[in-house]
């Protein structure tokens, strides 16, 4: 697919809502997966990122009825009724689903081999195969582009019961965090997990809120089954609006003159709201309503009104607060008076793609002046001077097509955005959605 975008002749406006949250989506079908009885999962995103953890979880034995695009019934029989299957589980462009799923099957016996596309292939696995590894089940996996890495295809010979233990983490994510809660699981004794800095905490909030034993202390999370019976409770849960989406619908308000836009019902978890952080700490006008508490999450709506921004710094932990959104915040910068520096995000190199070489390529093919950095970027912004004209290659990264979208609203001509198929992996009804507010884009 290609999106083509024309500039904005006139200010972004309206009221949206974007598709419910992707973390919490896999969460939700996973848990329910592994609870006694029936969830009802509603509000889920519609895209492909999803439902490859449904069908996954299909695979493997568990009966899941779809209601509609954004709701099924998840009928779960708890952990010891899943079963290996014969055929490759297949992961699509999901490292979440890959990564969460691994963990997964990790306390599952048998033998399982998780594959995915192109993409997926090119990213790094062992830091999820070390602590699995350690825990007792076995993993394998295909030597890549960095000696000593381990890539997809994953095969997982998984035992019962896995052993308990203390990981501590070379950087903090929620990925690894939560497959090895989720192999906790099928552990005989307390597993800890301890990070470096604060990640997502969806997995501890839905386990917690599903009767599992698990505390948390500062960066530090331990599940704990010793007189556990092993039962997590079926759940109904209400999937709020994906942050990292609405970032893209924030941005292009704030960077088009005269904009305001509404969007409602979304995530305000702070592990997630670093990149409404960055943009105030920009300059931008930003102000949240409606605040209320949906299934053990704080959601609200954001309104955002057009104003000049200026540059500034993203690092430290406001950076892991702020990850998926970089590439759409490098926009903003580009938009902005001044120079910003994006810093301590080295985990942009390990994403759909690398994020900090593709973020800055799209940049220059619009005509910001933007360099590389080993953990980040440089951006000179260009306040009051439309950007260049271009044709942008999203390297089948989602994020990068979106953001190149935004940049091109601000462009001097059409521009084309190229291979931009996987925008469908997380957001779906980006083009309509852009286009009820004013944009003007299509797909070819």
């Amino acid at each position: 697919m290609r999106l083509e975008v024309r500039p904005a002749v006139g200010p972004m406006r309206g009221r949206a809502r974007v598709p419910g949250d992707k973390s919490i989506g896999h969460r939700a079908v996973l848990f329910g997966a592994l609870g006694q009885g029936c969830s009802h999962v509603r509000g889920l995103s519609g895209g492909e990122d999803n439902a490859r953890t449904v069908a996954l979880l299909e695979a493997l034995g568990v009966r899941i009825v779809r209601l509609d695009a954004h709701a099924l019934d998840v009928h779960g029989a708890g952990l010891e009724a899943l079963r290996a299957s014969e055929r490759p589980l297949e992961c699509g462009n999901s490292g979440t689903t890959m990564r969460l799923c691994a963990g997964l099957l990790a306390g599952v016996p048998g033998r399982h081999v998780l594959v995915g596309d192109a993409y997926l292939h090119r990213r790094p696995m062992r830091r999820v195969a070390a602590p699995l590894g350690a825990m007792g089940a076995v993993l394998g996996g295909a030597p890549g582009g960095k000696p000593g890495e381990v890539y997809p295809p994953l095969s997982i010979e998984g035992r019962r019961p896995l052993a308990g233990g203390h990981h501590v983490c070379e950087v903090a994510s929620a990925q690894v965090k939560s497959a090895i809660l989720l192999a906790g699981l099928a552990a005989d004794g307390p597993v800890t997990v301890s990070e470096p800095g604060p990640s997502r905490d969806h997995t501890e909030r839905m386990l917690r809120a599903r009767g599992v034993p698990l505390s948390v202390q500062g960066l530090t999370v331990t599940l704990d089954p010793r007189g556990w019976d092993g039962r997590i409770a079926a759940l109904d849960v209400a999937v709020p609006g994906d942050p990292s989406s609405a970032a893209f619908l924030a941005v292009a308000a704030a960077i088009v003159p005269g904009s305001e836009v509404r969007i409602d019902g979304i995530l305000l978890n702070p592990t997630r709201t670093g990149f409404l952080d960055a943009l105030c700490a920009m300059g931008a006008d930003v102000v949240i309503d409606d605040r209320r508490d949906v299934g053990g999450e704080p959601v609200g709506a954001l309104v955002v009104r057009a104003r000049e921004l200026q540059a500034t710094t993203i690092a430290g932990e406001l950076v892991v607060r702020a990850l998926d959104e970089l590439p759409v915040l490098a926009v903003a910068a580009a938009c902005a008076e001044g120079t910003t520096v994006i810093r301590d995000a080295s985990e942009l190199r390990v994403k759909e793609s690398d994020r900090v070489a593709t973020t800055v390529r799209m940049l220059r093919t619009l005509g910001v002046c933007a360099e590389e950095r080993p953990d980040g970027l440089v951006i000179e912004g260009r306040a009051g001077r439309p950007l260049g004209v271009g044709r942008v290659d999203s390297a089948g990264d989602h994020r990068i097509a979106m953001a190149g979208a935004i940049a091109a609203l601000l462009s001097d001509g059409p521009c084309e955005i190229d291979d931009a198929d996987n925008v469908r992996t997380s957001f779906p009804s980006f083009v309509a959605t852009m286009r009820a507010l004013g944009a003007d884009l299509e797909e070819r």
